[in-house]
């Protein structure tokens, strides 16, 4: 009865940003519970590169285009038949501070992060009302639980994305289907990894140690989160072992949000 619970056996899943960190590592932990993975991403060639790793589908994607996000979740479905689970985990940050942040970039992250997620949800969840049933994960952010200096616009975004998935949740519930979301803390992907990688694209090991050791602090656990420990979040919440769970933020974080 418990590995029944978190098989996906004969689902459809969709997981924008499959190209890399977190969203790759969700693509290979959905197909390994048996889900038909599509692996979409901008980047066309990472797309395929993780669809190859999972016996998967590639989409290159825009996300922070409607008509791209609604032709992907349609033909999803046309094509499979159905549309049981998306995983909306592609983001961008800009930083900067309050006062200097322009236009552009702000219009950047909330297109990708709050738009992106809201249309790829829009349109999966008029399917997946239509048939009866499906879970969706957004990816919110730790920084949605903390004030965090130059990241106002991804901040934003993310606390966007978790009043959505509140939202959505209730509008949803009576038709099967569940919407909740992940809020990580620090995990080691390509978005964090700006701080410590070199102009040749190879790690500072030093660096990265330094710019670490303070954050391991923060948590009761010591660690750094790495792209499968939120991958096997998402997997619980979009398995039937979740199936009493809707509207709902999900912290794996080392405890950072917890005061002790």
């Amino acid at each position: 009865m418990l590995p029944h619970a978190y098989a996906l056996d004969g689902r459809v899943a969709i997981v924008t940003g499959a190209g890399s960190g977190i969203g790759r590592a969700t693509a290979r932990v959905l197909a390994e519970a048996g889900a038909r993975v599509v692996c979409a991403d901008l980047d066309g060639e990472a797309a395929t590169a993780t669809a190859k790793e999972c016996d998967g589908i590639p989409a290159a994607v825009d996300v922070s285009r409607r008509a791209a996000v609604f032709a992907l979740v349609e033909s999803t479905a046309e094509q499979q038949g159905r549309l049981d689970i998306l995983c909306n985990v592609a983001g961008v940050i800009r930083t900067g501070l309050v006062v200097d942040v322009p236009e552009e970039d702000l219009d950047a992250v909330m297109d990708v992060n709050f738009k992106g997620t809201f249309h790829t949800c829009q349109a999966a969840a008029r399917i997946m009302c239509a048939q009866g049933g499906g879970a969706v994960v957004n990816t919110a952010s730790g920084a949605v639980d903390s004030a965090t200096p130059e990241i106002m616009s991804y901040s934003a975004s993310k606390a966007a994305v978790v009043q959505l998935t509140k939202n959505l949740a209730a509008e949803v519930g009576r038709y099967g289907v569940r919407v909740n979301a992940v809020a990580p803390g620090l995990v080691r992907t390509a978005m964090t990894a700006r701080h410590y990688l070199r102009p040749d694209g190879s790690v500072d090991e030093t660096a990265r140690a330094a710019g670490e050791k303070p954050l391991r602090r923060m948590s009761p656990l010591g660690l750094i989160g790495e792209p499968e420990d939120i991958a096997y979040a998402i997997h619980y919440l979009v398995s039937d072992a979740a199936r009493f769970v809707t509207g709902q933020i999900l912290r794996p974080n080392g405890g950072v949000a917890m005061p002790w």
